[in-house]
């Protein structure tokens, strides 16, 4: 969150230099005097004045950054939470837990929608879902015992001697 909103500080502060290059050449600087007022080289402030007389100011102003359309469109983003909530093992999985790859399996069996694996994690997180990394416990595992074991571990720990030395 903190990164999105410094990023989201240099696109205004970018902007803003943008802005005032184009006032002051609307003014009638020269573009050499104009990059050295805002701080940037010739060549940015030749690009920005060059974009400036199709649609003014506004050509200046922060751009998304594209990205790659969502093969899924609002309907079937909309159906997501409703089908993975049924839970893996709806959909023939050994055991409970959702992972990328089965999310992307399942995707492609209902929507007929082919996604990377990797990108099963923004698909995840655009409908309210986060990543977890299960705790396993080996199913052996004595608690009762682990919790002794832990009590007594101070005893068992090696003591430094009077040099310094184990």
């Amino acid at each position: 969150m903190r990164r999105a909103k410094k990023r989201g500080y240099a696109r205004d502060w970018q902007e803003k230099r943008r802005e005032c290059a184009y006032e002051l050449g609307q003014q009638g600087w020269q573009q050499k005097d104009i990059a050295e007022a805002v701080g940037v080289s010739n060549g940015a402030v030749s690009k920005w004045l060059a974009r400036a007389p199709a649609k003014g100011a506004e050509a200046l102003k922060s751009q998304p950054a594209p990205g790659g359309q969502s093969k899924l469109n609002a309907e079937q983003m909309g159906r997501l939470p409703e089908i993975l909530g049924r839970g893996a093992e709806a959909y023939g999985f050994r055991g409970a837990r959702w992972t990328r790859a089965r999310i992307r399996q399942v995707i492609e069996e209902v929507f007929g929608v082919s996604d990377h694996v990797d990108h099963m994690s923004c698909l995840m997180g655009k409908i309210g879902w986060t990543q977890q990394k299960p705790r396993e416990v080996a199913t052996q595992q004595n608690l009762a015992a682990v919790e002794v074991w832990k009590t007594n571990w101070p005893a068992v720990e090696k003591k430094l001697s009077k040099k310094g030395k184990r």
